[in-house]
């Protein structure tokens, strides 16, 4: 398939530059594959389509402030980006400035440090500082920014922010971007969903460069995505094995939820203890889903990734009819915006 295939013109206007307030306020488009029904509702009614034979799966992964601003020894701007902590001083990162290279040094505030040492795929880097844990993260949460998408166009300030873009389940620090789709729930919205009976497990996956990175091949097959690091406890992992067993409805909330259970579980594996480790799977139309069985998720850049997903799990040319009817309708895109509850049947 070809990368123009999933390409759509969006009204800058709809492109969403802060949260609705409350968030489950956002808009909620329901489509049902095999019944072919569209309805259109908010999050917060959310609980109406739930049932006590559903297993909502979320993924807790925190938005860390993982942009730093600061220059080259030479003065010029540069800027770099917290992907992956690879040890106590070491990290994977993309950095902004002219011509990176190995030996470079980044000054930062409060005489943070940084030099290029490696380059690695992806045109990432790997870089060391001159502090290590605790300092360096008592540091980097006193400089670093939250990373918001270049669509986005914040003038909230720092500390607002970080609440924003946070799912309110966040617990293990590491994303660089938030998981968008949990960012629709509220604390109200869960207590309805919990007094619905349906079962809520918490994955992790920290967000990198496999969910945001731009497909770059007009040969979508050609595509190889990047890895992220995924960490789902024993418990959690005999939970879903047991509740799809049973014929429960697994509900994925978002792309990297959908990424993590189909990645792990199309696999017959015996857990002897908790999943850690790289997921890199690549999900595309032609795929066939072994795990997931519905999905709640935003409305997705053009060509990217996640729209291929989507795709793959209701087809394409319903999806690309589905952003062309949420466009009509003026629902709201990309992070901040609305989103879909999508059902095979």
């Amino acid at each position: 398939m070809k990368l123009s295939q999933f390409d759509y013109n969006l009204p800058e206007n709809l492109i969403a530059q802060k949260p609705a307030s409350p968030r489950d306020s956002s808009k909620l488009l329901v489509f049902n594959k095999s019944k072919k029904e569209i309805i259109h509702d908010k999050y917060l009614n959310l609980d109406k389509y739930l049932t006590d034979n559903d297993v909502l799966v979320f993924n807790d992964s925190k938005v860390f402030p993982a942009r730093l601003i600061g220059k080259k020894e030479s003065g010029g701007k540069a800027e770099l980006l917290l992907l992956e902590q690879k040890s106590s001083d070491k990290w994977v990162v993309i950095i902004g400035c002219k011509r990176p290279k190995i030996g470079l040094k980044l000054l930062f505030k409060q005489g943070l440090e940084a030099e290029v040492i490696k380059s690695l795929e992806e045109k990432t880097w790997l870089v060391k500082f001159n502090f290590t844990d605790t300092t360096f993260f008592a540091i980097l949460n006193k400089i670093g920014q939250i990373p918001l998408p270049p669509y986005i166009e914040s003038k909230v300030e720092s500390k607002k922010l970080k609440d924003q873009y946070q799912t309110i389940y966040a617990k293990e620090t590491g994303s660089a971007a938030a998981p968008t789709a949990g960012l629709h729930f509220t604390n109200r919205l869960i207590k309805k969903i919990r007094d619905k009976g349906v079962q809520m497990e918490f994955i992790t996956l920290h967000v990198g460069l496999g969910t945001f990175n731009p497909v770059n091949t007009e040969n979508i097959e050609d595509y190889k995505i990047h890895k992220e690091w995924v960490t789902i406890s024993k418990k959690t992992l005999d939970n879903l094995q047991k509740a799809k067993a049973a014929g429960k409805r697994i509900i994925s909330v978002g792309t990297t939820s959908t990424r993590t259970l189909e990645a792990i579980f199309s696999k017959k594996t015996k857990w002897q203890s908790g999943f850690n480790d790289y997921v890199d799977i690549y999900i595309y139309p032609g795929y066939k889903f072994k795990f997931i069985d519905a999905m709640i998720t935003n409305f997705h850049l053009p060509k990217s990734s996640l729209i291929m997903l989507v795709s793959a799990l209701i087809g394409r040319s319903t999806t690309m009819s589905l952003y062309k009817l949420a466009i009509k309708l003026k629902y709201r895109f990309f992070s901040f915006g609305d989103g879909m509850f999508l059902t095979l049947k």
